[in-house]
């Protein structure tokens, strides 16, 4: 009886906070109309052409909700500035820099963290269930919904780290040549940003955004220091920290990115070479369960065979 009360209690918190978001959502939506009807007018076009692309369905239109939605949470100040600071952290270094990328996770968390329930306690409610595996279920749902954020974040930020160190040799490589035709650090990082972009778009961003912020510091280390903070992969703060030794008592800029680049070349090398030398471990396994239970079909067959004809008899 208790866990009935408390399903249908959670089913009505769950109904609410959909309503709040519905109506945080409708009234997002409509100040964006409001606001595209003021951009057509001012831009000279017609009514007409506002309402044509109000037919259009646009995937951002949905970020845009969840993100109004996500905003409308954060300025209620239920969660903490540190959380939304690590969050927004998190979604940098997996190279997700939209300004409403934070209000969308936040947004989606809670949507998945209700919305699964709701969906498991609509389809579990014909089902004959017990009342205690039903609430389990519905729990486990929900916090599934809300770790699921998490974790497809993470899986972005690996990915888009494992882009960056496999295109980070070519990056010294093109760093040298902008050296040693004479390019300082800045203009050359500037320049490898932007000729990289098609082959390796991860570190080309990474570039890209250090070289903008050289032009509004005055800190070359600090700003060297967000890239590696920003990445936190171990290859980049290695070139980071020979990049502010360069800068700091004059060595060589090519040599030492030269040296790098051979030694990254070589890293990877190197970790071919132990993942080929882990296949005959990894592929024992595959063979005794598939390939020597053939072998001895074929080869103990026949005798089976002919013992069991000779017994027959």
């Amino acid at each position: 009886m208790i866990g009935i009360v408390a399903v249908k209690i959670g089913f009505g918190i769950s109904l609410t906070l959909f309503g709040i978001g519905g109506f945080l959502m409708r009234n997002v939506m409509r100040d964006q109309r409001a606001t595209a009807r003021m951009q057509t007018m001012i831009s000279g076009g017609s009514p007409r052409s506002t309402v044509a692309a109000k037919a259009k369905v646009d995937p951002r239109d949905a970020v845009k909700m969840l993100s109004g939605l996500g905003q409308g949470i954060l300025k209620s100040g239920v969660v903490s500035g540190q959380t939304v600071d690590a969050v927004q952290k998190s979604l940098e270094g997996a190279g997700i820099r939209n300004r409403n990328a934070v209000g969308a996770f936040v947004a989606a968390k809670l949507m998945l963290a209700v919305g699964l329930p709701l969906m498991l306690f609509i389809l579990l409610h014909r089902w004959d269930l017990d009342s205690l595996v039903r609430n389990m279920i519905l729990a486990a749902s929900a916090v599934g919904g809300l770790l699921a954020p998490d974790y497809f974040v993470r899986s972005l930020r690996k990915t888009y780290q494992k882009a960056i160190a496999n295109g980070l040799p070519d990056t010294l490589d093109m760093l040298v040549m902008c050296a040693e035709s004479g390019l300082s650090l800045e203009p050359a990082i500037q320049r490898v940003g932007a000729e990289i972009h098609n082959a390796h778009p991860a570190i080309a961003n990474e570039l890209m955004l250090t070289a903008g912020e050289f032009q509004i510091s005055t800190d070359s280390h600090a700003v060297l220091d967000n890239l590696g903070e920003r990445t936190a992969i171990p290859q980049v703060r290695r070139v980071v920290a020979t990049l502010q030794q360069t800068m700091q008592y004059g060595t060589p800029l090519a040599e030492a990115l030269r040296v790098l680049s051979a030694e990254m070349r070589q890293e990877i090398l190197t970790q071919f070479e132990e993942k080929a030398a882990k296949l005959p471990v990894l592929l024992t396994l595959p063979m005794i369960l598939f390939i020597l239970p053939t072998m001895f079909m074929i080869v103990g067959g026949p005798a089976v065979l002919q013992a069991i004809r000779i017994f027959s008899k």
